[in-house]
């Protein structure tokens, strides 16, 4: 083979090459987004039935309502821990708070959230929450927003964490979330807690 032939079939396999690489770039990118390990469809799911049955925290009613029945029952703190419920307080966008609980602490100032309802009748595993306060006290939060792919731009106000009855691990949260889902489903026939409606971003 001809040293100008030989150049000539490697520059026709550029193109190809190329495209190669650009499809290989476009299956790689998560169509949930790097910082959600899963989501799955729970049609009627609301927050806080769903974190009472994956935490174990006995507390009823709005998800923004939990902090103060926490007290003198549950340890609170403006430090996340896994199994702790992050609660975010009544807004304009959360008329009833929201309910989140840890998987994972990335940091002092980010954590993973496995929670239910942030959008609409979806559950979301490892979901990045981070904490946007002036203190580093958890008392003003952003979430990650799955239908645009990235962190929401909105800051959240919040109370902080109510502590799990009992230490548990990242990977007992995640076996138990979608059996915790479809109990928090099945009280909705038992029992009739207020809807805790939640709309992120």
């Amino acid at each position: 083979m001809s040293r100008r032939s030989l150049a000539w079939r490697t520059f026709s396999l550029v193109p190809l090459l190329l495209a190669g690489l650009l499809s290989a770039c476009a299956s790689s990118r998560s169509v949930t987004g790097p910082n959600v390990a899963a989501t799955s469809r729970h049609p009627g799911i609301t927050c806080a039935p769903f974190a009472r049955a994956l935490s174990g925290i006995e507390i009823y009613g709005d998800a923004a309502d939990w902090w103060d029945a926490a007290a003198g029952r549950y340890e609170r703190s403006s430090q996340p821990e896994i199994g702790a419920v992050l609660i975010l307080r009544r807004s304009s966008r959360l008329n009833a708070g929201h309910a989140a609980v840890v998987s994972r602490v990335l940091g002092p100032r980010q954590v993973h959230v496995i929670q239910a309802n942030w959008v609409p009748d979806e559950l979301a595993e490892d979901q990045l929450a981070i904490d946007v306060s002036p203190r580093n006290d958890w008392s003003a939060v952003r979430m990650w927003w799955p239908p645009t792919n990235t962190l929401g731009i909105r800051v959240y106000p919040a109370y902080g964490f109510i502590l799990p009855p009992g230490p548990t691990t990242h990977d007992a949260l995640r076996r138990n979330a979608r059996p915790a889902a479809r109990l928090a489903l099945q009280a909705r026939y038992l029992r009739t807690p207020s809807r805790a409606r939640s709309y992120g971003g």
